[in-house]
């Protein structure tokens, strides 16, 4: 096992990066033509979402044919079309009788402060993640998603380190297959959930690396808005319902809360998805707990693979 996301039979990733731009999107897709059973549950104050409706456990029961995670804000969300075009040409999609429809949902995080702000996911980048999808082992880091992605902005991002994209699975005696895949451009710092020891935040002028929440009240007054999210996906290869759906993305924000300090800040559009390939039976609280465990591995494996660029260091740099 690749240990990533794509250990769920059936989830394919794939990333599409401009590199001069400093930005990208992740598209995870779901092989069965039926899609995938999908919740989202959304704690940031500051979301860009596309299609996330229709996942509240009060939506019709539906599969969801795929997953973007997109850098560019506002502007990245551009990119679905390119993931709904490629699904489409595939024959995947939502049968109404005249046509197919692909039912993507996606989710954005602010990155065109870090590169070049004309440069932003659209649809071509959407189809070229969507078309480079495939099982098995994938880039992590500074790629995709997490491309622009940045971490420990309480004091600017000349303080500020990179974040990026990063997966984790587990596998159970059961059977059971939980997998992660978090792009992270938290507001907040990147801890060890074991040691709690930062890992990646704001950068102090003696080198050190510092504690967001204490320096919360010295700065308080000239913070950022906007400019951070954690994005995340939860996929299991348990059966679940769309309320169940729902729970397990709850609970794995437990995950991002033991790996970013602070978390679900208003500066922040964090966002986590939950998708069930319906293969195995499962207990929504077993996959929920997990779900938790390996998307903090995620989040840590994210800034652990990430590299510095325009002039902003990764953990690997210091």
């Amino acid at each position: 096992m690749p240990d990533n996301l794509c250990d769920v039979p059936g989830v394919l990733v794939g990333h599409a990066t401009d590199e001069d731009g400093t930005t990208g999107c992740t598209a995870v897709l779901f092989e069965n033509p039926e899609g995938a059973i999908v919740g989202v549950d959304v704690r940031g104050s500051s979301p860009g979402t596309r299609e996330t409706d229709r996942l509240g456990p009060i939506g019709a029961v539906r599969g969801t044919h795929a997953l973007l995670l997109t850098g560019g804000s506002a502007f990245g969300l551009a990119a679905a079309d390119g993931v709904v075009r490629f699904l489409e040409e595939q024959g995947i999609g939502l049968d109404v009788g005249v046509a197919r429809i692909p039912l993507v949902s996606a989710a954005v995080l602010f990155d065109v402060v870090i590169g070049d702000p004309a440069v932003r996911p659209d649809a071509e980048m959407g189809y070229r993640a969507a078309s480079s999808a495939t099982s098995g082992d994938f880039p992590q880091g500074s790629v995709g998603a997490g491309a622009g992605a940045t971490v420990g902005k309480v004091l600017g991002l000349d303080h500020a380190m990179k974040g990026g994209v990063g997966s984790a699975s587990v596998r159970l005696d059961d059977g059971l297959v939980v997998g992660a895949l978090a792009a992270v451009n938290a507001f907040g710092e990147v801890r060890d959930p074991w040691t709690r020891r930062v890992i990646a935040g704001p950068r102090l002028d003696d080198g050190t690396l510092g504690d967001t929440v204490e320096l919360l009240p010295e700065v308080a007054d000239r913070l950022r808005w906007d400019e951070s999210t954690t994005l995340g996906i939860v996929a299991t290869n348990a059966r679940l319902t769309k309320p169940q759906a729902s729970k397990v993305a709850q609970m794995a924000h437990d995950g991002l809360a033991r790996a970013i300090y602070p978390v679900h800040t208003t500066l922040d559009g964090d966002i986590v998805f939950a998708a069930g390939t319906g293969e195995v039976e499962a207990a929504p609280d077993i996959v929920g707990a997990w779900g938790a465990r390996v998307i903090e591995d995620a989040i840590v494996r994210a800034v652990l693979a990430a590299e510095g660029s325009n002039g902003i260091p990764a953990a690997r740099d210091l």
